[in-house]
């Protein structure tokens, strides 16, 4: 791969663990991270949302309801109301400045959920000078890039819906030579600040990970990530096309297919 930023030095395929690693639905606390740490894991993944006095929680819903014992939008409470709910009833919900000051040497890929969290997340890069640990991802495309553009220097980030629905629609005719140059230079410009495409194995009944894509990505220099995979059969088979990282609720499957392909760490 053509890319150089210090987030995808990894020498083989990267594992990312989903939320953390918890086999008892303890998504995005300190202690699924450290979990996935313990594993031997280098590279996170976590969810971003805002409470309403501007402190950075890793979250991935919009309400507390359904993880923990609290209830209510992360947006309209405080932190300090945050911080009397508990993840699964036992867990703390963690923030941001945590996260980093606990596992100083991982590198965490970062889902920036609402716009409400935009300036949160650039002052919390910029604060700690993480640029070079972290990856900007969202859904929103537009959400993505006020992020990058807000931020002093350059970190990695990751395709949004439309940027990777605009290489899987128009990325097959890079084969056509009437189209290839001004599809390159269509994609180029809509992926001109992406390093990755994350994307699922398919949406709804469309087959989104395949061999050409996978190939048609390396060759504009992005990297494949999937998510999220579970299951060790499909975790080979992705890796035999080629993919550069997974995303997995189970760590602990995921350690054990790289290992058995000698591709772990």
């Amino acid at each position: 791969m053509t890319g150089t930023l210090p987030y995808f030095s990894a020498a083989g395929p990267v594992a990312l663990a989903h939320r953390g690693f918890s086999r008892t639905g303890l998504e995005n606390s300190l202690a699924a991270f450290r979990a996935a740490v313990e594993l031997g894991y280098s590279h996170l993944e976590t969810d971003l949302h805002t409470t309403s006095d501007g402190v950075l929680l890793l979250f991935h819903d919009l309400t507390l309801d359904r993880v923990t014992d609290g209830h209510g939008r992360i947006r309209d409470l405080t932190a300090d109301e945050v911080r009397r709910v508990r993840i699964g009833g036992t867990e703390p919900v963690p923030t941001f400045d945590e996260l980093v000051a606990a596992f100083p040497n991982t590198r965490i890929n970062l889902e920036v959920k609402d716009w409400h969290s935009v300036p949160s997340v650039v002052a919390a890069i910029e604060r700690h000078q993480v640029h070079d640990r972290v990856l900007i991802a969202s859904f929103s495309d537009r959400r993505r890039r006020a992020v990058l553009k807000q931020l002093s220097r350059r970190t990695a980030s990751s395709a949004g819906r439309q940027a990777n629905a605009l290489f899987l629609v128009l990325g097959p005719l890079l084969s056509v030579r009437a189209f290839r140059s001004p599809v390159r230079a269509v994609l180029r410009r809509a992926l001109r600040d992406v390093d990755a495409l994350q994307v699922p194995v398919r949406y709804r009944a469309i087959p989104v990970v395949t061999p050409g894509f996978v190939r048609r990505a390396h060759a504009l220099g992005l990297y494949v990530h999937v998510w999220t995979i579970n299951d060790p059969a499909e975790m080979h088979r992705l890796l035999d096309l080629g993919v550069d990282g997974i995303v997995s609720d189970r760590a602990d499957l995921l350690k054990e297919v790289l290992q058995s392909r000698g591709q772990w760490g």
